[in-house]
């Protein structure tokens, strides 16, 4: 029997089988990716929202400090010694309208892809594909919540607080002497990380139903031939 002829080749309904199995094979694989990167994310996006290193003072700053979301640290321009405020429990606390809705889509955020976790459960109790599109589409929610987050964090630069530390020059979406701190920019790349694991949760997913169609038709040439 020469190789390649036509008696050679495996009959379609067994090239069909190998082909599900590698396919089954190499999604458990990048299924198993998604979800470590989906942790991380996680991790990610809870730094972003606890450390108060979105903006910080530079060289020519009238004073020294850093702000977050909610918590603040500015200097007096006596001693070294940085006074603190800000509570993410007491929105009193926080000096901005728009560092309170930064925080609060933030936070919505970072709730979004901790359930997203939890509803790795779904995937022992519904169908794959369901289960890979719900999470998808709250990575998708979290992603917007943050975009929307970062957005409206500089209209709050206008404070008095922030001009207190960044100087007079500082304005909506202008930091003056200060410049932006590496929370701030680790935020930035979550949203990108946000829509790539989204947009792969809908591609496993919909590949899942193809494979469901897949089996079925196969199911049912099988037992078409048997009759």
């Amino acid at each position: 029997m020469v190789p390649g002829t036509p008696a050679a080749m495996l009959p379609a309904q067994d090239a069909a089988k190998i082909y599900q199995t590698n396919y089954l094979r190499n999604s458990r694989a990048i299924g198993v990716l998604w979800a470590i990167f989906t942790i991380l994310f996680a991790i990610v996006n809870v730094v972003c929202f606890i450390e108060p290193y979105w903006i910080g003072d530079g060289v020519d700053s009238p004073q020294a400090g850093y702000f977050g979301l909610f918590h603040y640290c500015i200097g007096n321009g006596i001693s070294r010694e940085l006074t603190c405020r800000g509570s993410f429990t007491d929105f009193d606390s926080i000096p901005s309208g728009a560092f309170k809705a930064a925080s609060f889509f933030i936070g919505m955020s970072m709730v979004m892809v901790i359930t997203c976790i939890v509803c790795f459960t779904l995937f022992f109790f519904c169908s794959t594909a369901t289960a890979y599109k719900i999470c998808g589409w709250m990575q998708l929610t979290s992603a917007a919540c943050l975009v929307l987050g970062c957005l409206i964090f500089p209209d709050g630069w206008d404070s008095d607080e922030v001009r207190r530390m960044c100087g007079e020059r500082t304005d909506k979406y202008t930091l003056g002497a200060c410049s932006m701190r590496w929370a701030y920019i680790l935020a930035i790349m979550g949203i990108l990380d946000a829509l790539i694991l989204s947009f792969l949760a809908f591609v496993l997913g919909n590949r899942q139903n193809s494979l469901l169609a897949d089996e079925l038709l196969a199911d049912t040439k099988g037992l078409v031939a048997a009759q």
